[in-house]
């Protein structure tokens, strides 16, 4: 299949990646019967993934399931969960359109018993570009979200919102190490930088930051453990009672990824399926 943007595969001495850095607004934490998610207490954090993939066939449709979990400290303190999947379809061969459903639960890990402090369900459309530079992998990926969230007690916390729509853009890298392509037994770079956009406003939202390794064990399975920081911004506001006002700032918090990948063979599987490039589908 004729590729969807026609592009230079020459290998580069160097390949430089640009990428924005953003401003956010997440609310703070109010009283606890209106409280949203409290923001991290420790500085190293962990996030757990599992995804299956079901690469695209010979009609080009895929698809795929996932399940996270994320603490507060490294390993523990276990304090939000998501369930998301899609349905994916490969318009030509560097080309993919992608309706993915989740739902995102977030509680207070010093009290689990209490039950959810905000549970989020999300629809998105995503359309992903991919782009070889010598043995490097680009891929460019916009995701527009639309976002429904109940809170604890059903009351809505000051600045938050029941419904959100948010838009994403990712650019992410992977590099082979010992093959010039991804198969069984290479092992990989991986890394990418994500902004998140409020359209509401203040639009810079939130920002990723991601660095990995990790290794394609057979033709099923990917490992890779990454350290991710996320920079969440936080809206200028006043003080309620005070009549003081508080400037903009950040919250940041650094994690441990560690993140399991099945790709699920077809029925009819080639002897040599199309190569598979681990990028995180997060």
């Amino acid at each position: 299949m004729k590729r969807f943007f026609p592009l230079s595969t020459k290998p580069r001495c160097r390949i430089m990646l640009v990428s924005v850095v953003a401003l956010a607004a997440l609310a703070p934490s109010v009283a606890r019967a209106q409280t949203a998610p409290r923001p991290p207490d420790r500085q190293w954090g962990s996030w757990a993934i599992g995804t299956a993939v079901l690469p695209g066939g010979p009609k080009g449709w895929g698809g795929y399931f996932e399940l996270q979990a994320r603490s507060n400290a490294l390993l523990r303190e276990f304090f939000y969960n998501e369930i998301k999947g899609g349905v994916s379809y490969n318009v030509t061969d560097n080309f993919t359109v992608l309706l993915g459903i989740g739902r995102y639960s977030t509680a207070d890990y010093r009290d689990l018993s209490e039950g959810y402090l905000a549970l989020e369900r999300r629809v998105w459309q995503q359309y992903t570009f991919t782009q070889p530079v010598g043995r490097i992998k680009l891929e460019h990926r916009f995701r527009v979200e639309q976002r429904w969230t109940r809170f604890r007690d059903d009351v809505v916390p000051v600045n938050q919102a029941r419904y959100r729509g948010r838009q994403r853009y990712r650019l992410s890298a992977v590099l082979p190490l010992n093959n010039p392509t991804m198969q069984p037994g290479t092992a990989f770079l991986s890394v990418y930088n994500e902004v998140f956009l409020d359209p509401r406003g203040p639009y810079f939202e939130r920002n990723r930051a991601y660095a990995g390794a990790g290794v394609q064990l057979n033709r099923g399975v990917t490992v890779q453990d990454a350290w991710l920081n996320q920079v969440d911004w936080l809206p200028a506001r006043a003080q309620a009672g005070t009549g003081q006002f508080i400037a903009r700032g950040r919250q940041y918090k650094n994690n441990l990824v560690l993140s399991v990948v099945y790709r699920i063979a077809r029925a009819k599987a080639e002897d040599k399926p199309a190569p598979f490039t681990p990028f995180q589908a997060d």
